[in-house]
């Protein structure tokens, strides 16, 4: 596991302009639109980015409004990696349930998502 392996985080909300009223408020900033990675599978995606550097310390991460994914103490952690397959399959292997296979998110990458022994989601991100 590397150092820091948190990379992206994704807190999910049913209502997108009070969340985003309420998280700009509190943390005094803009939250910027983010282009659904794929309308295809998710039509009703809708994202806004907390505001990120991509040469800075920590995670960057989004509110997202999306069917199937409740909100309430729903939040998504992505742990980086070399190839987001590889560790699926390990989720897989070691009791966890596979939620979405490797998916392409563009110039973004890979992602993946499983849900780990205890009944979290947690996801994956490579860049191959």
């Amino acid at each position: 596991m590397k150092s820091n392996p948190v990379g992206w985080f994704e807190i999910y909300v049913q209502d997108v302009p009070r969340a985003k009223a309420f998280y700009e408020a509190v943390l005094q900033g803009h939250l910027a639109a983010l282009d659904n990675p794929d309308p295809d599978a998710f039509p009703d995606m809708e994202m806004w980015a907390f505001p990120m550097s991509m040469e800075g310390y920590g995670a960057a991460g989004a509110l997202v409004k999306m069917a199937g994914c409740p909100s309430g103490g729903s939040t998504l952690v992505y742990f980086s990696c070399e190839d987001c397959a590889v560790e699926t399959a390990r989720a897989a292997a070691h009791g966890g349930r596979v939620f979405k296979s490797k998916t392409s998110i563009g110039e973004n990458g890979f992602i993946a998502m499983v849900e780990d022994t205890e009944g979290n989601t947690i996801g994956f991100h490579s860049m191959q």
